[in-house]
């Protein structure tokens, strides 16, 4: 009820934006929910301890430096190494450039991984097909 931490689910709520328009040179440390429509230029990862951190990276969104959450969405562009603790979801105008370890992964047509996947031993990996439009 009242202050029951639901640690190990995605942050539900955006507590940080980063604008459209927006450049960040440096790295970013974050806990809760992020969202980014604008541009880094450095790493983006979770606070020590946020094991419920979401990044969202929209569509016209760019990360250049590596990338380090328990949650991830992105249709947008990483070039960086990613590495999402729990759950990855790379939609369908998402590109990412560098080596991606997730747990579990969702993965919409028309997105683009150039480097390696690594699945974490623990987790289970399910494969759903997806209908297409």
């Amino acid at each position: 009820m009242f202050g029951k931490k639901n640690d190990g689910a995605p942050q539900g709520r955006i507590d940080s934006l980063i604008g459209a328009g927006t450049r960040v040179e440096g790295s970013i440390r974050f806990s809760g929910g992020l969202r980014i429509d604008g541009e880094i230029a450095g790493s983006v990862e979770a606070a020590e301890g946020a094991s419920s951190s979401t990044l969202v990276v929209s569509e016209h969104a760019r990360i250049e430096g590596a990338v380090h959450v328990a949650y991830l969405v992105t249709n947008g562009t990483v070039v960086g190494p990613v590495k999402v603790d729990e759950t990855l979801e790379v939609q369908s105008k998402a590109r990412i450039v560098g080596d991606v370890e997730y747990a579990v992964i969702e993965m919409h047509q028309g997105a683009v991984v150039e480097g390696r996947m690594v699945h974490r031993a623990g987790k289970s990996v399910e494969l759903k097909q997806v209908a297409s439009n």
